[in-house]
């Protein structure tokens, strides 16, 4: 049986991380190989199952990346995740659906297009002393930029032009990433396999290794894991999953609070644990044999 790992033109031998899927996949029979996704020449319908792996560039070209999901939805490609989870995932205001379900994320603005504010406005409003700026479609910490209300007027073209084109959201800035951590949650099959706790290199705020941060294997606390299952278990089926966030101190209590649930091309640190390809590699059968990860989950909403 063939399955395709999709990947970009960047990586088009998988990265290392996934390369680790391979031999696993062997193991049952199945034959696995590299695919990327921008290839108009690759033979998609002639996959047993499409599992997309690190497609880290479709936030550059989202509107050619959904083109591509409806391709392979239209001839009924066995793709994961589904096409439905993908599409909801591609936009970062899939947070306000998680909170309205009352699964706590981070404190988020959602600053809409049409609305006459300024980002130092939105900041004095909220009572913040820093915040996140983030387009809604990004990956990779993607024009991300810390703002405070010393350069947030310089930082205004951007929030304007976030708004008017992928969207903006702007997001408290969680002092404490610098300090604890930021943690990953790792699900295959909507099962808990593995964690991670990433911190930023001195003197920066983001955690992702681009830009000098660094991952540790973790056990994470009971209500850290609690949390990121009810996160995972408010979506439709899914094949990977990943939950991250920060812990909170609120009220005297630590609540941890959703930064992100990754659904289409995370990294899922599977060299960080000696058992976790092999979990994934069993959660892709499932998902070829059509057993194991499609039990009634919500269907997805605003």
């Amino acid at each position: 049986m063939r399955i395709a790992l999709v990947t970009s033109k960047d990586w088009p031998d998988l990265t290392p991380d996934d390369q680790t899927l391979l031999r696993p996949l062997a193991g049952h029979g199945l034959k696995a190989e590299p695919a990327v996704w921008s290839d108009p020449d690759y033979p998609w319908q002639d996959c047993d199952a499409i599992v997309i792996r690190s497609c880290w560039d479709y936030h550059l070209r989202s509107e050619e990346f959904l083109r591509w999901i409806a391709s392979l939805e239209a001839t009924g490609c066995n793709l994961w995740n589904p096409p439905a989870v993908i599409r909801w995932n591609a936009d970062k205001s899939y947070l306000r659906s998680l909170d309205n379900r009352g699964i706590p994320i981070v404190p988020t603005l959602w600053c809409e297009p049409g609305e006459a504010q300024t980002l130092t406005t939105a900041l004095r409003d909220a009572g913040w002393d820093k915040a996140v700026l983030k387009p809604r479609i990004s990956a990779t910490a993607h024009r991300t930029q810390l703002v405070d209300a010393k350069n947030a007027e310089s930082e205004q073209s951007l929030f304007e032009e976030l708004m008017a084109g992928p969207g903006v959201m702007v997001q408290r800035f969680m002092d404490n990433i610098v300090t604890d951590g930021e943690w990953s949650l790792m699900f295959f099959g909507g099962q808990f396999s593995h964690a991670v706790l990433k911190t930023p290199k001195p003197g920066d705020f983001r955690v992702q290794s681009d830009f000098g941060g660094r991952s540790l294997a973790a056990d994470p606390p009971a209500p850290v894991l609690e949390c990121a299952t009810r996160a995972v278990q408010a979506v439709p089926p899914t094949l990977y999953a990943r939950v991250d966030g920060i812990v909170d101190r609120v009220h005297n209590q630590d609540q941890f609070r959703i930064m992100e649930l990754e659904l289409i091309e995370p990294a899922l640190f599977l060299t960080s644990h000696p058992a976790a390809a092999d979990r994934f590699a069993d959660a892709i059968v499932a998902a070829v044999a059509g057993s194991g990860i499609r039990n009634s989950r919500p269907a997805l909403r605003s």
